[in-house]
């Protein structure tokens, strides 16, 4: 169905210690060159198959609510796709034991390709990435986004996890991350993202682009142009392409449904992404996580103009009067909303959720209403 988004401030992180995945400054991440990090952790054998969606809710299928958007494919694909990597092992033609949830629904090739067998995690220099950029600053008509400074690396978080399926319906998550953040530090190692992707069960995989790097700024960059998602997603198709060991399968990976993600101050991406982005109804789904710190208009007009896509918003005081304003607005638009996720993640779900006291911005990536929310919002849009 889908792929996938923030201040007390839009704080991200209160210690700024670089990790080892991380450069000290990020003036040497050279676009197309690929940095190799940890993988995740491999997927537990997973249980036994259980009903279907379809079997346990009536109505139309799954396959009929969600199906695949056909209108991005990207026509190239990068030659060095071809090269299938090393871990995966070649002639392999099956899944691995414990076969994966399907996430949405998109044709299924007219060729075989085997799942992944390793769990595969890298950054990726992207030429799409949101930096650097050179064009203005929208909000404040300011610009002066300087080359060599926190505003230069263009490298994208990328993870494919094992077992992941081209052959099967399948999902694209676009995190976007907070004030303060780098993608190793941060969106790897502590707000967990990859793991949350693989513990779902869900035949999905993640990109997480750069933004301001280790920098309290919610900048968009190229993710404030016209087209810059749809450029963005056609470029991670032909990297997915390649970790996955097939040229071929990128023009599945560019017809995926997308499920956009965003934290604190990744909501102006997200924002912009969603009025400028390109993508249309290939975007399935939007979930912020304590992120709504303004671009109300953005996310009321997505909500109102795209009644098939779901809308969650979870948030602590920090956003609250926010959430409550665009809730305000909705209801007066005669739009339904939930306070509360219970069961399966339909089309058209708008939800607000507050949270417990005792829940801080700070760890709102691995604990908000419930524990690994990204993990929770995937097996909420999987066929189980």
């Amino acid at each position: 169905m889908l792929a996938c988004l923030l201040a007390q401030g839009c704080g991200n992180s209160q210690s700024k210690p670089v990790a080892g995945g991380d450069a000290a400054m990020p003036p040497g991440a050279s676009a197309k060159s690929d940095i190799l990090v940890p993988r995740a952790p491999r997927m537990a054998a997973s249980a036994q198959p259980t009903d279907s969606f379809s079997d346990r809710y009536a109505g139309d299928s799954f396959a009929d609510r969600y199906s695949a958007a056909h209108t991005f494919a990207p026509t190239f694909a990068r030659a060095a796709a071809n090269e299938r990597p090393a871990s995966i092992a070649s002639g392999a033609t099956g899944s691995i034991p414990g076969s994966y949830k399907l996430a949405s629904l998109s044709p299924e090739l007219p060729y075989g390709l085997p799942a992944v067998k390793q769990a595969q995690t890298q950054l990726i220099g992207f030429e799409n990435s949101a930096f650097p950029y050179f064009g203005k600053n929208p909000r404040s008509g300011g610009g002066a986004y300087a080359e060599g400074s926190r505003y230069s690396d263009n490298r994208v978080l990328v993870h494919v996890p094992a077992g992941f399926d081209v052959r099967r319906p399948g999902v694209i998550v676009v995190f976007f991350h907070g004030h303060g953040a780098t993608l190793a530090r941060d969106v790897r190692d502590r707000q967990l993202l990859p793991k949350q992707i693989t513990e779902s069960g869900v035949n999905a995989v993640l990109v997480a682009p750069q933004l301001a790097y280790d920098a309290a700024d919610s900048s968009a960059g190229k993710f404030w142009e016209r087209g810059g998602l749809k450029r963005f997603l056609a470029e991670a198709s032909e990297h997915l392409a390649r970790l996955y060991g097939d040229a071929r399968s990128a023009e599945a990976f560019g017809k995926m449904p997308v499920v956009i993600v965003a934290y604190s101050g990744g909501f102006v991406s997200a924002a912009a992404s969603l009025n400028v982005g390109g993508v249309g109804s290939r975007v399935r789904g939007v979930v912020l996580l304590d992120a709504l710190y303004g671009e109300m208009d953005k996310f009321s007009s997505f909500i109102i103009n795209n009644r098939s896509a779901f809308f969650v918003s979870a948030y602590t005081h920090h956003t609250k009067h926010r959430d409550d304003e665009l809730e305000r607005i909705l209801r007066e638009k005669g739009i339904p909303v939930l306070h509360e996720l219970n069961g399966p993640l339909k089309p058209g779900t708008v939800a607000f959720l507050p949270t417990r006291d005792g829940i801080t911005h700070r760890d709102y990536v691995t604990l908000a209403w419930t524990e690994h929310p990204v993990t929770d919002v995937l097996q909420r849009i999987a066929r189980r």
